[in-house]
């Protein structure tokens, strides 16, 4: 009776720690995940900073430069870069993760 009680213990923690371990591998591929959503959202910021700086640079005015036009410029500039950054690899969203994901497991293991 005794030695089944200690199995009975034995088991339990077993499966407890199975649980753990389930629960922490989906937390921590909850948040590379989430790291990767972030990295990938600042490279698309870093590309609409440098196509907003390129249309600054322009030489001259056009005729129909307006306020609305400018609006629209930086609107299609969003676009621009959310959809470059996606397509194109600028090795941004990579380098941030490379950086961070020790960050990740570190902090899991607290």
């Amino acid at each position: 009776m005794g030695n089944s009680i200690i199995n009975s213990n034995q088991i339990n923690v077993y499966v407890d720690n199975a649980t753990n371990k389930k629960l922490s591998s989906n937390l921590v591929n909850k948040k590379a995940d989430e790291l990767k959503d972030v990295a990938e959202q600042f490279e698309a910021i870093f590309v609409h900073q440098m196509l907003k700086q390129a249309r600054q640079s322009k030489l001259a005015d056009g005729i129909f430069n307006s306020e609305a036009q400018d609006t629209f410029n930086n609107m299609l500039d969003i676009e621009y870069s959310q959809v470059l950054s996606k397509q194109n690899n600028f090795g941004i969203a990579k380098a941030l993760i490379k950086q961070f994901q020790p960050h990740l497991q570190l902090e899991d293991n607290k």
